[in-house]
């Protein structure tokens, strides 16, 4: 896929150079990069249940797939804290992922999400008086542009990369760890329809 970054706190610096961050940060760029048109089509069109209404869903499972392949682990509890361990369907206190001295956030959620988001890296990686479970040092928030959420039929209300920007200004007292925020680009061999929610390849 296309993206565009934006780093704060001197995260472009620290991933590029730092070998503690330098092989994440890679392995990161060559999830994304290496996520075709051909496989968001496949699996848009291999979705069984009907009224399926944009892309993200079939971009969070290929990034999960890849990273995970790559030894990254999902859905990872930030703290020991069983009151802070995630029960049944509730994820309020993991990561979407998280390996070495990174964690990462997929987020095409509500927008209203954007803040807890930004904060969740910063929680793993800031000294805490909950005993941790994961203890990183930096962020990586993975999140759309205002141009695929158009592109890829998203949820109006859902969060984006331009959205997370207008965030790092005011909080910037409360993220004290570098963060790369990755906004990805629309397609650019295919669209999709909105009125039957088709695939369609571009001429």
């Amino acid at each position: 896929m296309i993206y565009k970054t934006l780093s704060f706190r001197n995260a472009d610096a620290i991933f590029e150079n730092d070998s503690e961050y330098s092989t994440l940060w890679k392995e990161i760029k060559d999830v994304l990069d290496n996520i075709s048109d051909k496989e968001l089509v496949a699996s848009f069109n291999s979705a069984k249940r009907t009224g399926k209404k944009s892309i993200s869903e079939d971009i969070n499972k290929i990034i999960d797939k890849k990273l995970v392949e790559k030894g990254w682990s999902r859905q990872s509890p930030i703290f020991n804290d069983s009151v802070y361990r995630p029960k049944g369907k509730s994820h309020w206190w993991t990561l979407d992922f998280a390996k070495g001295e990174i964690a990462i956030e997929v987020a095409f959620n509500h927008g209203e999400a954007t803040a807890w988001n930004l904060i969740k890296p910063v929680l793993s990686s800031e000294l805490n008086h909950v005993k941790k479970a994961k203890q990183t040092s930096a962020g990586v928030i993975i999140t759309a542009t205002d141009a695929l959420k158009k592109a890829g039929t998203f949820d109006n209300a859902a969060g984006s990369y331009e959205k997370f920007l207008q965030y790092l200004d005011p909080f910037r007292n409360i993220l004290t760890v570098p963060m790369m925020i990755i906004g990805l680009e629309p397609p650019t061999s295919f669209k999709i329809q909105k009125s039957n929610k088709k695939v369609v390849l571009i001429p």
